[in-house]
């Protein structure tokens, strides 16, 4: 006979303990454990594991499959970061700060595959059904013939989806606002987020409906509530960027049914998101006369090459004087590494000046080819030599100051030729030939550093 055993689950992370205590010993938050039931059967009441269960099929990993059908969303950046399209029955959940552009987003996809004969249902738990058409008049989309409700209930909405067809896409926004009768507890506990996450999954799976869930994030950029929600979903997009800024991008953190290394890149306007085709016009400036401490690095983003700004600044400091290190769009521990292998390596003193690195336009740079661009932008800003303006640069530097190769020489040369780039700073190993584009090949950072200033 089942019994009821108390349980106590973190709000902040989902871990749950037997016992109350005033700090969760896995994320080390402080009154965030809450209190909830749950039915355990005893395990002398549990079926003999020799019997009692169904039969599973099993199949062999070589067998034929059909890929999923997807269905394209009319916005080509959003098909590009996840795969190709929604896929039919799959649970997509999207994260982003609040304002960056999620909903506008959405709803500008939704409008899409509805005027394209498509069924299209949009719940909102957040605002009223007259906020969303007011939206959707500003974006120009108020004829599109997508179905509004404003709803929290989870047994609601699906009861209300459930007396027709299914739609082809189903937007919730958010996640946090939904709310089960099958779980006590206020709408955005962790409880509460993982029990009507898995209704509508299980909804969207057995109706052939793409599930698209709006979720909310935390302080430092996480989403919010149990981390099981993220394993629960199919795909995991992140709408990253800054209100200061005007692009957006959209990035695959989790996919199922495709790569996580796409990403779509769009510009917020008056009309709403609009695509970027080419992200490098987004994020280089003016090209004319040569700047000390600024270099053009192109980096990768999946099959994607970005042309990138990075700048650099090296300020001498009184003697006595502790120097700050300030770095923007790319990891300090590796501008410390960098730091360290000009000084070691090649000569150079930054002890005693500060040193401030910035990716221009608010761009985050995860990708080590940018270790070449980033130490010959401190060289240029160190001895105020300008880099040519035509030149690009990439490759990694090792800690013995050696220049190692990096992938997609190719695709980032030809990408700079494109854009009128005509000489590429990069390792001697790299022989990769592009028409109008002079490679200046070095073996190690010391070769480089000489070059630039006109050692030998």
């Amino acid at each position: 006979m089942a019994k009821l055993q108390k349980r106590y689950v973190c709000q902040a992370c989902g871990s749950s303990t037997t016992k109350w205590q005033g700090q969760c010993v896995d994320c080390a938050e402080w009154n965030t454990l809450a209190e909830e039931a749950t039915n355990v059967t005893p395990f002398s009441a549990r079926h003999d594991l020799r019997g009692g269960g169904q039969r599973v099929a099993l199949v062999g990993l070589d067998a034929e499959i059909a890929l999923p059908p997807r269905m394209a969303t009319g916005i080509a950046e959003f098909d590009r970061a996840l795969g190709g399209g929604l896929v039919t029955g799959s649970a997509t959940l999207i994260g982003g700060d609040p304002g960056i552009g999620k909903s506008t987003l959405l709803l500008q996809a939704a409008a899409r595959m509805a005027l394209a004969g498509r069924s299209v249902a949009y719940i909102s738990g957040e605002e009223a059904t007259d906020q969303v058409r007011l939206r959707a008049r500003r974006l120009g989309l108020g004829h599109a013939p997508v179905l509004l409700a404003s709803a929290t209930s989870v047994r609601d909405i699906l009861t209300t989806l459930s007396q027709a067809a299914p739609p082809a896409l189903l937007v919730i926004d958010s996640i946090q606002t939904m709310h089960s009768d099958l779980i006590e507890g206020a709408p955005g506990t962790v409880s509460q987020v993982r029990a009507s996450a898995q209704e509508l999954i299980r909804f969207a799976k057995e109706r052939g409906t793409a599930l698209v869930l709006v979720g909310h994030v935390t302080k430092d950029g996480s989403i919010a509530g149990p981390r099981v929600l993220e394993h629960m979903v199919d795909t995991v997009l992140a709408f990253e960027g800054e209100r200061s800024h005007q692009y957006r991008i959209l990035r695959a953190i989790k996919n199922r049914f495709g790569g996580t290394d796409e990403i779509g890149v769009f510009a917020m306007a008056e009309q709403g998101l609009d695509e970027v085709a080419n992200p490098s016009a987004l994020f280089l400036t003016h090209r004319g006369e040569g700047i000390a401490g600024a270099t053009v690095f192109p980096a990768m983003e999946g099959t994607r090459p970005v042309l990138v700004e990075i700048q650099a600044l090296v300020v001498r400091l009184a003697s006595g004087a502790t120097p700050r290190r300030a770095v923007v769009g790319w990891d300090g521990g590796r501008l410390a590494m960098i730091l360290a292998v000009l000084e070691a390596r090649c000569g150079l003193s930054f002890s005693t000046a500060e040193v401030y690195l910035n990716v221009a336009g608010g761009y985050r740079i995860v990708d080590p080819a940018a270790d070449l661009a980033v130490a010959a932008a401190l060289v240029s800003a160190l001895a105020e030599r300008p880099v040519a303006a035509e030149s690009v640069a990439f490759g990694e530097v090792a800690l013995s100051g050696e220049l190692r190769p990096v992938a997609h020489g190719g695709l980032r040369l030809k990408e700079s030729a494109k854009l009128g780039f005509t000489r590429a700073m990069v390792p001697a190993s790299i022989k990769e030939e592009r028409a109008g584009m002079a490679l200046s090949g070095h073996a190690t950072l010391g070769g480089l550093v000489d070059h630039m200033l006109g050692r030998g």
